[in-house]
């Protein structure tokens, strides 16, 4: 079993990846492994974030909208880890808190989590879209030191709420993927000194409208990383193969 940090960066799209010099020096140098994804349909936030946490696609979920503001219906990748007796943690956008422990979310109640019995027991939760992606690291990095969870989610919405403020071909994007790439080069490191696996992936893109909604390569092509596990790990071939990658990572039974 190893250690499991999941880093979402919400919006990221397969072209963005161009912009990562980072993520670009660890893949050249054979310290992580890259391959690309199609996002499955429809190319929403909430549907995807349970796609990426149960392995199901948005129509097997029932959650096909973003405004199916409910706990999953099925065992997600938390779940099945507090089931196990492993730690959880997350720092996230308050969707998560909704498909994991509970809906609706009420930020006086669940912003802050510390509960044992939840799926995701450890827990600092935000509800604006605008909230910085380096207080959200600063949030992860809190977690992990006062926790040392087996499985940390790193879920950041910079990128996002660039791309619809300003369109995928926008400065103001590029300077958030940029911005996101050298998080990650002060974060990974430690993560990977620390013992970690490191997965780091999109739920959707992002397209010249400033949207995610339609069928198209813009929208749903994703990068995938990974970096720390052996080298027989196979990469994901289908986004709905992320749970249970990350699952077998983490020593879990197979879903």
């Amino acid at each position: 079993m190893s250690r499991l940090v999941f880093v979402l960066l919400d919006g990221l799209a397969t072209t963005a990846r161009r912009h990562m010099s980072y993520m670009a020096a660890l893949t050249e140098s054979g310290a992580a492994r890259h391959t690309e994804l199609m996002a499955e349909l429809p190319p929403l936030s909430r549907p995807l974030y349970a796609t990426l946490l149960t392995g199901l696609t948005p129509l097997e979920t029932g959650i096909i909208r973003n405004a199916d503001a409910r706990p999953s219906p099925v065992p997600t990748l938390f779940s099945r880890a507090r089931e196990a007796g492993l730690t959880t943690a997350a720092a996230a956008y308050h969707w998560m808190s909704e498909l994991c422990n509970r809906a609706p979310f009420e930020p006086a109640r669940d912003r802050l989590c510390d509960d044992a019995r939840l799926p995701i027991s450890h827990g600092l939760f935000y509800s604006e879209d605008a909230y910085p992606d380096a207080e959200l690291f600063r949030d992860a990095e809190a977690l992990r030191l006062k926790f040392a969870p087996d499985l940390l989610l790193v879920h950041s919405m910079g990128i996002d709420f660039a791309g619809h403020a300003h369109g995928a071909g926008s400065r103001a994007y590029r300077e958030a993927v940029r911005g996101a790439d050298s998080l990650l080069a002060a974060a990974l490191p430690r993560w990977l000194a620390w013992g970690a696996t490191v997965m780091v992936t999109s739920d959707h893109g992002m397209d010249a409208d400033a949207s995610h909604a339609d069928p198209s390569d813009a929208a749903r092509r994703v990068p995938f990383w990974l970096a720390g596990a052996p080298a027989d790990v196979p990469l994901p071939g289908r986004q709905t193969d992320i749970a249970g990658l990350a699952a077998g990572l983490l020593g879990l039974a197979p879903a």
